[in-house]
């Protein structure tokens, strides 16, 4: 029984369509592919591989070593003991200072403003772009990495078009930079069926309606990347006009 293989696993989410890049990389990363739960959108995939032992001799030394730390610090501590105690008299306290002893608590819009992706403050949403391919690997990964999260960038309206029958509702593609239509790098980003008003537009001189050209700031929240067509899906949060 003791050399039987113990293992360690995983499970990991993907989008439909970039199961197979994903198997690709945990394989390279030593892990064995073991099952495959498909979802509608999404699939789980299972992977394990074995656990490495700690040899015997490490673990003597590591508790030897344990032991002289703890006796090391017990030391100090007596014969700092009677220091500190002046250190700690000697500190101002909260209400003879005047300040608060703890700082601030965020509050909930400086929170959700940490929490937002930018390309300022996320090196792989900066790269992501500046692609010049729509169907790079990456762009299914960050996907699947940050799906739910919210993203924000610079951006302009590439095209739109009419949603089915309706001439209220559109397919909209959107690129990052001010190129519009000649728009050539980053991910083809697309909101899907969606009228003016759910774009929540603000800024000054608010338009009853957009075009392909306009040039705005997205704010949006990540969803599925379809690699057959190689659209990043987007559900706007909010539309700024610059």
């Amino acid at each position: 029984m003791s050399d039987e293989i113990k293992y360690e696993h995983k499970t990991v989410q993907t989008v439909r369509g970039t199961d197979g890049l994903v198997i690709s990389k945990m394989q390279k990363d030593g892990w064995e592919f073991v099952e495959q739960s498909q979802g509608t959108v999404r699939s789980t995939l299972t992977f394990r591989r074995p656990r490495k032992p700690v040899p015997w001799r490490m673990v003597g030394v590591a508790a030897a070593g344990l032991a002289i730390l703890a006796a090391v610090i017990g030391t100090a501590v007596a014969l700092g003991g009677d220091d500190e105690k002046k250190d700690e008299s000697a500190k101002p306290t909260a209400s003879s200072s005047g300040r608060p002893s703890a700082a601030p608590t965020p509050t909930a819009a400086e929170r959700a403003a940490a929490e937002v992706i930018t390309p300022e403050k996320n090196p792989e949403f900066a790269a992501l772009l500046k692609t010049a391919d729509s169907c790079d690997g990456a762009i299914a990964g960050f996907a699947t990495t940050y799906a739910g999260r919210t993203i924000a960038f610079d951006g302009s309206i590439v095209h739109m078009a009419p949603h089915g029958d309706y001439d209220t509702r559109y397919d909209i593609l959107l690129g990052p930079g001010d190129k519009g239509p000649a728009t050539t790098t980053g991910p083809a980003f697309k909101y899907e069926d969606v009228g003016v008003a759910e774009l929540k537009l603000t800024g000054t001189n608010v338009p009853a309606t957009v075009s392909a050209g306009d040039m705005f700031r997205f704010v949006a929240e990540v969803g599925e990347f379809n690699a057959v067509q190689c659209l990043f899906h987007l559900d706007p949060l909010s539309t700024k006009i610059r």
